[in-house]
This record gives C-alpha cells, sequence and structure tokens, in this order.
C-alpha cells in the first residue's frame, strides 16, 4: 500500500489523482487532522511514498519553508515524492486587479502577495509570506537535498514534483 501524506491537509480532501492510505497532517486542530504539527516540526509520523502539500509552504517565512522541506525529506522514503503547489507570482502586481475567479471568489494580485483578505481575517494561518516563482521553488527544494523533476505553470499556480534520491 502506497502512504501519502497530505501534509496542511486542512479542509480539503487529497486530490482523486494521489492513490494511496492517506495521512493528513495539519497545523490547526480545528480540522481534525491525523497528526496536529507544524510542517517545519512534524516529529515522529512515520514514512511516506508520497508527501502532498498544496498552498502551504507560502504560508511560511523562509527559514521555515527551508525547515518544512527539510522535514517532508526527511520524512519520505528515499526514491519518494514530494509534490507541491504554490501560487506563482510570475508577472503579478500587488494591486487590486482581479487575476483569477476560484470557488471562494476572485483573486487580485494582493491576495496572491498577501492570502485572501477576508480568510486571513477569519484565520491568521491563511497570511502569506512568501512568495514564489518557478526558480525560488527550484531554489528551495534543490536546497534541501530534493531533484526537481518536474515544473509546471497553469491557472497561476506551481506543481512541482521533486524525488527524495534513493542514496545521499
Amino acid at each position: 500500500m502506497i502512504k501519502v501524506l497530505h501534509a496542511g491537509c486542512g479542509r480539503e480532501p487529497l486530490p482523486e489523482w494521489i492513490k494511496g492510505q492517506e495521512t493528513r497532517l495539519d497545523i490547526n486542530p480545528d480540522v481534525s487532522p491525523d497528526f496536529v504539527a507544524p510542517l517545519y516540526d512534524m516529529g515522529d509520523i512515520g514514512q511516506y511514498h508520497i508527501a502532498y502539500c498544496s498552498h502551504v509552504l507560502e504560508h511560511m517565512p523562509p527559514h521555515q519553508i527551508l525547515q518544512a522541506l527539510s522535514e517532508l525529506h526527511r520524512v519520505l522514503m528515499p526514491g519518494g515524492f514530494l509534490i507541491a503547489v504554490v501560487p506563482d507570482l510570475t508577472g503579478i502586481l500587488p494591486d487590486n486587479t482581479v487575476v483569477y475567479e476560484s470557488p471562494a471568489g476572485p483573486i487580485t494580485g494582493l491576495d496572491m502577495y498577501y492570502g485572501m483578505a477576508s480568510m486571513v481575517a477569519r484565520n491568521p494561518y491563511m497570511a502569506h509570506k512568501y512568495g514564489f516563482v518557478p526558480k525560488t521553488l527550484t531554489d528551495f527544494l534543490e536546497h534541501t537535498g530534493f531533484v526537481v523533476k518536474n515544473m509546471s505553470c497553469n491557472n497561476h499556480q506551481l506543481l512541482a514534483t521533486a524525488q527524495r534520491p534513493v542514496t545521499q
């Protein structure tokens, strides 16, 4: 059975295209995760074949992003994969121009830089503390020992697939 860590799960389900036994981790106990812990200090939670984190890393300052990616590297089995999704700030200005429509409502450049204002007002964990473009995400992943296998940019999001090498 493939073991999948859904890191920073919130209330969102694991995407249907990721198959395996899901373990949910979140800093917020209100979302009923299997483990309550920050991504940058997960503790002893076992090892996984896949780690998936979507719209999580941008909520941390750079030093915690490095810690979080190091932790994800640690809990992945050798040869395991990280799938990370973050907002893509390429060409985005921090203003009130609507960039795209989301299920939560219109998303502006300011929302992409700092977090969706209405969500941040209700939940301070939703504030953005870092912004990504393909190079910054690649640099963070490589710095923490991952080998980037794929980076795609679609609908103002970056999706990176990175592997923990089999040997290090």
